[in-house]
C-alpha cells in the first residue's frame, strides 16, 4: 500500500468512527515502518455511513446482521458503486440466489480476489466502464459495422 492509499483508509476509518460503528478488530495503523493497516472489522453500522457506502479498498469489512436475502441483497446494491461483492456460508444455493440479486461485476463465494484470465471483471454502475479479461475485453478493441446492401 501506498502513503497515498494509506492515508485513504485511514480517512475512512476515521469517517467512521466519527458515525459511530464499532471496530472489533483492527482499526489503526499496522507497524512503524511502511504504509500498512490493521485489517479491521467494522460493527454496529448503518446503510448511511461512508464505511458502508463507498469503495474503501483497504482491509476493512463491514460486518452487519440481516434477516432474509432480499434485505441483504438491498443493502448490498444501495450504493452507487458495484464492483465486487464477497458472500461466506456454508448454504451454497443461497449464495447462488443471492449473487443474482447483487449488483456487482464479480460476486466470490465463500473465497475473495480470485482472478482468472478467462473471466470477465468490472463493475456496475460508477465501479468501472466495460470489462477487462475474457472474452468480453475484445469489445474494448473492436468496431462492429453493419453494411446493408439492397440489389
Amino acid at each position: 500500500m501506498s502513503e497515498e492509499q494509506s492515508q485513504r483508509v485511514s480517512g475512512y476509518l476515521e469517517s467512521g468512527r466519527a458515525e459511530g460503528p464499532t471496530a472489533v478488530v483492527g482499526g489503526g495503523r499496522f507497524g512503524d515502518r511502511g504504509f500498512f493497516i490493521e485489517p479491521t472489522v467494522l460493527t454496529n453500522t448503518h446503510g448511511d455511513m461512508k464505511v458502508v457506502k463507498e469503495e474503501i479498498f483497504g482491509p476493512v469489512v463491514v460486518a452487519a446482521p440481516f434477516s432474509d436475502l432480499d434485505e441483504i441483497a438491498a443493502q448490498a446494491n444501495d450504493t452507487v458503486y458495484g464492483l465486487g461483492a464477497g458472500i461466506w456460508t456454508k448454504d451454497i444455493s443461497k449464495a447462488h440466489a443471492l449473487a443474482k440479486k447483487i449488483r456487482a461485476g464479480t460476486v466470490w463465494i465463500n473465497c475473495y480476489n480470485v482472478f482468472d484470465a478467462s473471466l470477465p471483471f468490472g463493475g456496475y454502475k460508477q465501479s468501472g466502464w466495460g470489462r477487462e479479461m475474457g472474452h468480453e475485453v475484445l469489445e474494448a478493441y473492436t468496431e462492429v459495422k453493419a453494411v446493408t446492401t439492397q440489389l
